[in-house]
């Protein structure tokens, strides 16, 4: 497994900013934001390797079948290339791996979380011209083909089987326990889907208490986009606290306090209580 070390301070301020810049756009794109994450992530993914996995995404659109068909058609066309021909889907091991939520690694690997192997699945499909768009069930992002009325999904994670009857109800079932809602398939638009993915890097980061650099530039890019729950400006000054910035860590919590007085008061004072805490590390 090649190591992942983190850009420059310049490279990742760059990254930050076109981050920020594309998320705000009229239409962000989910390829290029992905790629961005996975900049952050590994300072060996330069200018030329963002390119080259566009590349490698307009190669594999390009493999399709012109026109295969409806939506069914469009589904087993793309496992038959994805799934079949380059071998792309996951395993419990990939959820262990950040490259698994790093759009280059899953590219090069051809292994990944569900998320990213449906943004394979997306991009791919996207530029052939299928009428394409991801399905965020709850605890496993699949894709969808086709209008709500003849919809077809398929799971790239399992190589892009094609799902039939209750197969989405089953995965649903076996994340939460509860039944499928219809609200369940209204496709994520690419800022949510990429907030997924980020979440998904906090978890991994979460789970391995030495990695706080990681946990770090992920809510700070999550903070970027345009809309974001409030509460990660909380989580980025406690683990500003964590990493020993005592400072900068309680004058954000001193801020969420300020925000949040007007609705809770008490929740604003046990903030308080911890940026009084974080000073006091200082003595």
């Amino acid at each position: 497994m090649r190591p992942l070390y983190p850009p420059t301070p310049e490279r990742s301020a760059e990254l930050r900013r076109r981050f920020a810049e594309e998320a705000r756009s009229e239409r962000p794109d989910l390829s290029t934001l992905c790629l961005l994450v996975g900049a952050e992530a590994d300072g060996a993914l330069d200018e030329a390797g963002m390119d080259c996995a566009q590349v490698t995404l307009d190669e594999l659109a390009g493999q399709l079948p012109y026109r295969p068909g409806g939506p069914r058609a469009w589904a087993v066309a793309l496992r038959e290339l994805l799934g079949e021909r380059y071998g792309f889907r996951g395993c419990a091991a990939d959820y262990q791996r950040l490259e698994s939520s790093l759009l280059h690694e899953v590219l090069r690997r051809r292994r990944g979380l569900p998320i990213l192997l449906s943004v394979v699945w997306l991009e791919v499909a996207r530029r052939a011209g299928a009428p394409v768009y991801g399905v965020a069930l709850p605890g496993h992002f699949v894709v969808g083909f086709g209008p709500a009325e003849d919809q077809v999904l398929a799971d790239p994670f399992d190589g892009g089987r094609v799902l039939t009857g209750g197969d989405a109800d089953l995965l649903v079932a076996g994340a939460t326990g509860a039944p499928l809602q219809q609200s369940m398939l209204t496709p994520p638009d690419p800022l949510e889907v990429v907030q997924r993915i980020l979440n998904n890097v906090r978890a991994w980061a979460s789970a391995r208490p030495e990695r706080t650099d990681v946990a770090l530039w992920a809510l700070e890019l999550s903070l970027s986009l345009p809309s974001h729950p409030a509460r990660l400006r909380f989580e980025r000054a406690q683990l500003l606290v964590q990493r020993g910035d005592f400072v900068a860590g309680a004058v954000e919590l001193e801020e969420y306090a300020e925000l949040i007085s007007s609705v809770d008061e008490g929740a604003a004072e046990r903030v308080r209580g911890e940026a009084r805490a974080a000073r006091a590390m200082l003595n």
